[in-house]
């Protein structure tokens, strides 16, 4: 449902609602649950579609989503959370904390001892940028992950090019922050330091089995020949389940849910008077760090359709904004500072910190990730237009 709030324009907000319905008839995509707020004030909050269309199910505001890499933005907030703390700094050297990642083979040990807490933020570490390190059946077991990371070699330079790791930069920063805090387990140390905090009740690492009511299903379409494949997508509800430890892509959660966190984002680390994190590491987090490098996996898909390849804009784990006109998940007229993060085809959330706006979609339909882009791009815009 809509409600007229103090700084929104309401014919705006209808009209964001409308396009994602004119979305969802078309095919595009199956459905949405979306959320718009201003000065913590929320406009729109709306299910829209379906949650699982072949079955004929309406999508519902208390949808649990399977949220792929937004996963890695609480991870973000661990780290940095620990760096406020005085258990890590950014400076802090995986070797350090993880002494093993050496690997097992004396040959194969270039460049490790280099690798710190801020390349693995920006995505600067030089890693091998593989989404199975383990085959599928062992991805939810970190000890695993974690154990194959370190037999892998460093191919970049740490510190140099930027290239989003989908899985073993943030399946490492987990198990640092687990074993900097003394946690038994990264979901432990989630639910204790984050999720409690905040009040995230419908949110968990691993699907819980009694949530599989609400738990929206994984549909992908993808093209042939692209970098994933339908089934590498829909293979993670099988994955993502209750026990499964996975720090960069395993958490599941609602909109509802995601608003909280991003809310605690917009009101500079704190909510409902539980701080978080300190404004001082949030607005480091929130500033540029890769200059005008570009991403090279987003860099690969603007150049497959054509469009201008534009800077990468990472600050430490947050997605920037930034300046110019290009491609971008958080619109064209969005403040340059706005950041956030987003997930496999289907979910993002970002803050505005000049207007003071948070906007969170989470999506069922998995849709390819130009396309998905396109259509962030598209409502993100129109979500900026609704704030006056």
């Amino acid at each position: 449902m809509t409600s007229t709030t103090t700084g929104f324009d309401q014919d705006a907000l209808d009209r964001l609602r409308a396009a994602i319905a004119d979305d969802v008839d078309s095919g595009r995509y199956d459905g949405a649950v979306i959320a718009v707020a201003r000065h913590g004030e929320i406009g729109l909050h709306d299910a829209i579609g379906y949650a699982d269309r072949e079955n004929g199910r309406a999508a519902s505001v208390d949808d649990i989503f399977w949220i792929f890499s937004m996963t890695k933005a609480f991870t973000n907030i661990l780290v940095l959370q620990a760096i406020d703390r005085g258990q890590l700094d950014l400076t802090t050297r995986v070797v350090d904390i993880i002494p093993e990642f050496v690997g097992r083979d004396p040959f194969r040990t270039a460049k490790k001892d280099r690798i710190n807490v801020g390349h693995l933020l920006t995505h600067r570490a030089g890693l091998v940028v593989t989404p199975t390190p383990v085959p599928y059946a062992e991805l939810g077991n970190l000890d695993s992950v974690i154990d194959a990371i370190c037999q892998l070699d460093v191919v970049g330079e740490p510190g140099g090019t930027f290239n989003y790791s989908p899985t073993l930069n943030h399946a490492l920063l987990g198990e640092m922050v687990r074993r900097a805090t003394g946690y038994s387990s990264y979901s432990e140390l989630l639910t204790s330091q984050l999720l409690e905090p905040l009040k995230m009740s419908d949110t968990a690492l691993g699907a819980p089995k009694a949530w599989a009511d609400r738990m929206v299903p994984i549909k992908a379409n993808y093209p042939p020949g692209g970098w994933l494949k339908s089934s590498d997508i829909e293979v993670m509800q099988e994955i993502v389940v209750e026990g499964a430890e996975m720090p960069w892509v395993g958490a599941v959660s609602t909109t509802r849910d995601i608003l909280r966190f991003a809310e605690m984002l917009r009101r500079g680390g704190e909510l409902d008077g539980v701080r978080i994190l300190s404004p001082g590491i949030l607005d480091l987090a929130t500033t540029l760090q890769t200059g005008t490098a570009p991403n090279d996996l987003y860099a690969m898909l603007c150049q497959a359709r054509g469009w201008e390849i534009p800077p990468g804009n990472f600050g430490l784990g947050f997605a920037l904004r930034g300046e110019g006109v290009y491609p971008t998940f958080f619109g064209a007229t969005a403040s340059p500072r706005t950041h956030g993060n987003y997930g496999a085809g289907s979910t993002l959330f970002w803050v505005d910190p000049e207007r003071d706006l948070t906007f969170v979609c989470l999506t069922s339909g998995v849709m390819e990730e130009g396309d998905n882009l396109a259509r962030f791009q598209r409502l993100s815009t129109m979500a900026v237009a609704a704030a006056v």
